[in-house]
């Protein structure tokens, strides 16, 4: 348990990537977004804490060297869109063989069939943009997209848009608050505080979802239970 717990803190990676704490996060931030098993990794919290410690005081605070904001603010939205075009790519390339696997302790059917919903419900490119700030549909949704034959070019689009809103606005919260906390009392805000950026990012999705639900839904057959094939023609943000 208590290794498990260990891999979902964004502090116990810093401290153990030490020096190398900086790249460690751009290895994180492409995993966690490229790679199926890369669902279990820290995403949002990664990058509010990364943005925390490029404080020099609170990483002095902590014992590690700060890690270099302007690398971060650059590298970090690029390895973030990087890991999900490749994601799509996996998807477009292998398609439903890519999730024809047996449940697992690190792969769980449930979490494609959420992100296929969630593509439903908002439709591609607001998918995409919104699942930056959903734990796990973050990871899924990419390779998800390629199944469901999103275009590629259409889907980098959104895929840049998502990545920079997503990754710039973590790093920027978190710098802004490493600026602000006593960085002896440090350990004790930052996991309630990262929980809460959270929770905020998840503002978003409650919107749209509040939004769908007061729509009034149009008339149309009886659904039929069968997937759709995403359409290639525009269906707007």
């Amino acid at each position: 348990m208590d290794s498990l717990l260990n891999l979902l803190d964004p502090t116990w990676w810093l401290t153990l990537f030490g020096a190398f704490a900086t790249i460690g996060v751009l290895v994180i931030i492409f995993a966690e977004t490229g790679l199926l098993l890369g669902f279990f990794l820290p995403g949002d919290s990664l990058l509010v804490a990364a943005g925390i410690f490029s404080s020099a005081s609170v990483a002095a605070g902590m014992g590690i060297e700060p890690l270099s904001f302007p690398m971060l603010l650059i590298g970090a939205p690029l390895c973030a869109i990087a890991g999900a075009q490749l994601g799509h790519f996996l998807g477009a390339r292998f398609g439903r063989r890519l999730f024809d696997k047996p449940d697992s302790r690190l792969f769980k059917r449930e979490h494609v069939l959420r992100a296929e919903e969630f593509f439903d419900k908002f439709g591609p490119a607001k998918a995409v943009v919104l699942a930056r700030f959903v734990p796990i549909i973050r990871t899924f949704m990419n390779p998800v997209a390629g199944v469901l034959e999103m275009p590629a070019k259409r889907f980098l689009l959104w895929n840049v848009i998502g990545g920079v809103v997503w990754v710039e606005g973590m790093l920027l919260l978190g710098h802004y608050l490493g600026d602000k906390v006593d960085p002896k009392a440090i350990d004790k805000y930052i996991l309630p505080g990262v929980f809460l950026i959270v929770l905020i990012s998840l503002i978003p999705i409650i919107f749209e979802v509040l939004k769908r639900r007061r729509s009034p839904k149009p008339a149309g057959p009886a659904p039929t239970g069968k997937h759709h094939r995403v359409p290639t023609g525009t269906d707007g943000p």
